[in-house]
């Protein structure tokens, strides 16, 4: 019987454990290849800010799933498709922006999840099932079980309600995303900003309270803390951030050479 391959980061998280994640800006299937064969535990695609197009996410999941790597596409606001087809192509999470009240959070998971706990549109014939191969209403619970929905707070506006998005069934974590946080409450890239700090633990506890899984956006430097205060899932880095870091200090050796070696290099061409 076949069975949909189930997910490296649940399983992790459900043992107790945390789970390694990096951000992958560019649209090529490849360097999300190099990150799972790091051996990151999920690797995070991103279709609200890139320009992600389907053929792109479909190579990409390919290149996550055979080494066991897990894939996560943030997903833009809009129609229900949008948040179903990386599901159905087999991506193992999806993480949806900007959720601003109760009703929004419930709305997502409605479209998201199949019955009993909501009313995702059925197909069946993609990836994630087995192109019809596995069993249907085995397919409606293990897609329930095995994929991971993530709602991404990232706005005061939903703070009010916060505790009953965080009880709210049906989904598995609240990540917490700084940046559009500071813009949010009026102070961009203010990250030690008193309301982001208290946002940031709170959203942490609440999430523990009810069951839920807490992620955020970090770095290798606060990684154990960000742990501590009880985030599972921190994704630290992204590809454009080391490879400008590589580029510029490649560049370093045009600033700080000799006209003299540079002349040496030439005349050995």
């Amino acid at each position: 019987m076949i069975e949909m391959r189930k997910s490296r980061v649940l399983k992790k998280l459900r043992a107790g454990g945390n789970v390694s994640c990096i951000k992958i800006n560019l649209a090529d299937p490849r360097v999300c290849e190099m990150a799972a064969l790091a051996g990151f535990d999920c690797v995070w695609v991103d279709q609200e800010h890139i320009s992600q197009n389907w053929t792109a996410l479909e190579a990409s999941v390919w290149a996550t799933k055979a080494h066991d790597t897990d894939l996560l596409v943030r997903v833009p606001r809009g129609a229900y498709n949008n948040y179903i087809k990386p599901l159905e192509l087999d991506a193992t999470g999806i993480m949806v922006p900007h959720i601003l009240s109760l009703a929004d959070a419930e709305a997502i998971v409605y479209h998201t999840r199949f019955h009993p706990v909501g009313r995702r549109a059925i197909d069946g014939g993609n990836a994630d099932g087995g192109y019809t191969g596995v069993d249907f209403n085995r397919y409606l619970a293990q897609a329930n079980e095995q994929r991971f929905v993530i709602l991404q707070i990232e706005d005061p506006e939903p703070l009010d309600e916060l505790e009953a998005i965080a009880a709210l069934p049906g989904y598995d974590m609240l990540f917490f995303g700084p940046g559009d946080f500071s813009q949010g409450i009026g102070a961009p890239g203010v990250w030690d900003h008193p309301k982001l700090m208290e946002t940031r633990t709170r959203i942490a506890e609440v999430a523990k309270k009810y069951g839920k899984f807490a992620g955020t956006v970090g770095s290798p430097a606060n990684l154990k803390e960000l742990n501590a205060m009880g985030y599972r899932l921190v994704s630290i880095g992204a590809d454009v951030v080391g490879l400008k870091n590589y580029f510029t200090s490649l560049l370093q050796a045009f600033d700080n050479s000799s006209p003299a070696g540079n002349n040496s290099y030439i005349e050995k061409q």
